[in-house]
């Protein structure tokens, strides 16, 4: 009986010492845990406060203005390192002849519209590129501005769209739609006949040529956004545009096949 109660006692007793050294290990093993946790985020707010970019992608979309016309961005990019980001960009743009101006047209209802003189065609620009991003100068506080450089190239689909002209009839009524080339060689034009505005942008589309081109890109971003999450940029810049073939933009106007421009876009976006 007394063996029986010696070996429960001491059962008991390394049951009860094991309990207390795998219960001493819990609390050491999920205090490790929370401690690097801690670690990670104080780490994270650190290269936060120092303007480090510490993300995986990003996504941006600007509205551009340049020398020679306008357009719509959108570009997605990868970090590869916090100062090297690897991106694609995409854009759609309207392209103009730099001598292009706006004159002052009255139709048969006396309306005023405005016409383009001796533009022939409308250049559209559906450009894809791939590049870098390299951070020159992080924000260095909240209110800092972070300062990159980025280049890159790739390929231009233009689309060369008729220019059409509204030309009506004083006696009939009648009203012809011709472009500015048309009308320089239409001999049969009279007195009767008054030019009353272009024929809108929905005109001519049935009539496109395809312009392939190359291009590229030279840029400064400057970032004034709060937070790295977000992107509120200003980006500065020079783009160029070789076209395969001669681009026919303005009657009696030189046609070239290379495009260079200087543009400024506002961006805004996020980065994850």
């Amino acid at each position: 009986m007394s063996k029986l109660f010696l070996t429960l006692l001491a059962s008991t007793l390394v049951f009860h010492v094991f309990a207390q050294d795998s219960t001493g290990l819990s609390p050491s093993r999920s205090q490790n845990k929370r401690n690097a946790k801690h670690e990670q985020i104080n780490n994270r707010l650190r290269m936060e406060e120092e303007g480090d970019l510490i993300f995986n992608k990003h996504n941006i979309f600007g509205i551009r203005l340049a020398t020679d016309g306008y357009g719509i961005s959108f570009e997605k990019g990868k970090f590869r390192t916090p100062y090297r980001t690897f991106v694609y960009s995409f854009e759609l743009n309207e392209k103009h002849d730099p001598k292009e101006h706006h004159v002052s047209a009255i139709n048969s209802g006396g309306d005023i519209t405005t016409v383009v003189p001796y533009k022939i065609n409308n250049l559209y620009e559906f450009k894809v590129a791939v590049g870098q991003a390299h951070l020159i100068g992080g924000k260095g506080n909240k209110n800092g501005v972070s300062v990159t450089g980025l280049y890159s190239a790739g390929l231009t689909l233009g689309l060369l769209k008729p220019y059409y002209l509204d030309v009506q009839n004083r006696v009939t009524g009648k009203t012809d739609r011709m472009t500015f080339e048309e009308l320089a060689k239409d001999t049969a034009l009279t007195n009767d006949q008054q030019l009353t505005g272009s024929s809108g942008f929905t005109v001519g589309w049935g009539h496109l040529k395809y312009k392939p081109a190359a291009n590229a890109r030279q840029a400064l971003r400057f970032d004034y956004g709060r937070l790295n999450q977000t992107v509120s940029a200003i980006e500065v810049g020079l783009t160029e545009e070789f076209y395969f073939s001669k681009i026919p933009l303005a009657y009696l106007v030189t046609q070239h096949s290379f495009f260079f421009n200087a543009y400024v876009s506002i961006l805004f976006g996020s980065r994850k």
